[in-house]
């Protein structure tokens, strides 16, 4: 390998970023990159990788592995390499299969295992490595080290992981419907990140991917965003029913408890993998594991989430690699309390609280105390499926919205409570029961819970769509009583003095997750619709009610 100095243009990036993300200055000023290496695989195949090392670095010394298929040469790659080679770590950045430099065929989530641990031991036989290897990055970049690290021997130094979870299939498919937005936005991003689109033409493409969400049959929805199949949207679409197995090869959350690898995670509570983020974690803590979590109040991607992400990685790497001890010291849970704007510490998650029940009743309030018995309904529609706004989805329509146009559509029910005299903050999942009678046996329920403000404004909380199907839950009464229970999206969120809390319930919630047709078909290729009417029941020993975790109750 021939190594050579980054330009004075990049090495200026290094001083920028630290200052930009709050990271102290790095003590090697300039930073050497070697662009030529082709690491090759079992198979033959050839993977593009860059290795960045400081200017006088230690013969041998920790790496840190970035696997990625958004480009090992864009801004977020050589933001890592540069920042941790300042520090004095070795950093390998690799495009994986079938992108940008490498060879082959991109097949998402399938070879990163057997690929990423090739990487790793070629990585471990350079006479530049010492063994020590940790991994970083975010999103998919998360996928390709936890497709390392329960099975790497020795085991990985550290790893930070952001935005990202150990088994991506259930987020493909929340509350057993299938995530339309977020499936067919990435789905048309890897199509076509290697293209050279101007900005109109990109702005063009954004505007053809809104109008595919509305695409029938599902399947078909990547030949109406970018015109061509996308191998990946059709594989998530044709294996969208229950029970079928076809993602668990892929998934690496087999022996969370047996990882004894120190890990960092940082996400926000609008994340789309926040909730199975938080699930690794929980199992991590509960085995007694090395693992510390910061949630933010960011989407998945949200510019202002990057100087946090980059600097609880950093700092992390630097604290294990570099024996920084100074960088590790801080409580194992940091979480931000929305609605309060101040950050809380804690050493376990969930955090202690105190379980309210608030009951919706027939008269459209929800509250403490006894509902006013009865039954309401609405008319769902797949031909024309009810909308939302916002929530834990990919790209910048995520997160916090204003939900006053939804609440007025016919075919969504709410229930608003009456003016807080305090403050109430809810951490951790809340979690929806109700009763309902549906039309016909598929149907969808979604719930969502809003904070409504003095000005009437109603912004999105949290919420979660259910899918029914036959049998699933099955009737307890002649009438056709359906009991359906399920947590909402975990947040923390204090609803201040003065607001009301609202709660929306519909059958469905476009574009976000694909509509339900109410026939029966499979998701991926439904094309008849059928409308359909579904009561929510009140009172008695049917109770639809929500089950608040109060954090500080008095």
């Amino acid at each position: 390998m021939v190594a050579t100095r980054l330009s004075t243009k990049e090495s200026l990036l290094g001083p920028v970023l630290e200052r930009l993300f709050g990271l102290p200055p790095g003590r090697h000023a300039a930073v050497r990159r070697d662009t030529g290496v082709r690491v090759a695989m079992p198979d033959g195949i050839r993977l593009a990788t860059d290795v960045y090392a400081p200017d006088r670095a230690e013969p041998r010394g920790p790496v840190v592995l970035v696997r990625t298929p958004y480009d090992r040469t864009g801004p977020f790659s050589a933001a890592y390499g540069i920042l941790l080679a300042r520090r004095g770590l070795r950093v390998v950045v690799q495009d994986v299969r079938g992108t940008f430099g490498s060879e082959g065929v991109f097949e998402p989530f399938h070879h990163e295992s057997a690929d990423g641990l090739a990487t790793l031991t070629w990585i471990r036989d350079q006479p530049w490595c010492d063994g020590r290897v940790a991994t970083a990055g975010a999103s998919y970049v998360g996928h390709t080290q936890w497709a390392i690290g329960p099975y790497a021997e020795p085991r990985l130094s550290a790893m930070a992981l952001a935005i990202t979870t150990s088994d991506f299939g259930p987020s493909f498919y929340p509350g057993g419907s299938m995530s339309l937005w977020s499936m067919l936005s990435w789905s048309a991003l890897i199509a076509t990140q290697e293209d050279e689109l101007d900005p109109i033409a990109r702005h063009r493409l954004e505007g053809r991917i809104r109008a595919a969400m509305a695409t029938v049959p599902v399947i078909d929805a990547d030949l109406a965003a970018v015109g061509r199949r996308v191998t990946f949207l059709g594989e998530v679409a044709s294996h969208a029913e229950p029970g079928d197995p076809f993602w668990r090869a892929d998934a690496h959350d087999g022996d969370l408890p047996g990882l004894d690898t120190p890990v960092s995670m940082i996400t926000g509570w609008h994340d789309l993998f926040a909730d199975l983020q938080l699930r690794d974690f929980t199992r991590l803590q509960d085995a007694g594991a090395d693992v510390r979590l910061t949630v933010g109040p960011w989407y998945h991607g949200q510019l202002s989430s990057v100087p946090s992400l980059f600097r609880d990685q950093v700092e992390f790497l630097a604290g294990h690699l570099l024996d920084d001890a100074a960088a590790l010291q801080r409580p194992r849970v940091r979480l931000y309390l929305q609605g309060a704007r101040q950050w809380l510490t804690a050493e376990r998650w969930p955090l202690p609280t105190t379980e309210q029940t608030w009951s919706l009743g027939a008269d459209g309030r929800v509250g403490p105390g006894e509902p006013v018995a009865g039954a309401r309904a609405f008319r769902y529609d797949p031909a024309d499926p009810t909308p939302t706004v916002g929530g834990p989805i990919l790209g910048k329509q995520a997160g916090s919205r204003d939900n006053r146009a939804v609440e007025g559509r016919d075919d969504v029910l709410t229930w608003t409570s009456d003016v807080l005299d305090r403050d109430l903050d809810v951490i951790g999942e809340i979690t929806a029961e109700l009763a309902v009678r549906t039309e016909h046996p598929d149907a969808d329920v979604f719930v969502r819970v809003c904070d409504v403000d003095p000005r009437g404004c109603s912004t999105n909380v949290t919420d979660r769509l259910r899918r029914l199907r036959l049998a699933d839950p099955a009737p307890v009464d002649d009438l056709g009583t359906r009991p359906v229970s399920f947590p909402l999206w975990p947040t923390a969120y204090r609803f201040r003095a003065g607001h009301r809390i609202r709660v929306q319930v519909s059958g469905g919630a476009l574009p976000n997750y694909v509509r339900n047709h109410q026939t029966g078909e499979p998701i991926a290729t439904a094309v008849r619709t059928v409308a359909g009417r579904t009561q929510v029941l009140h009172g008695g020993d049917r109770p639809t009610r929500l089950l608040l975790p109060v954090f500080g109750a008095r």
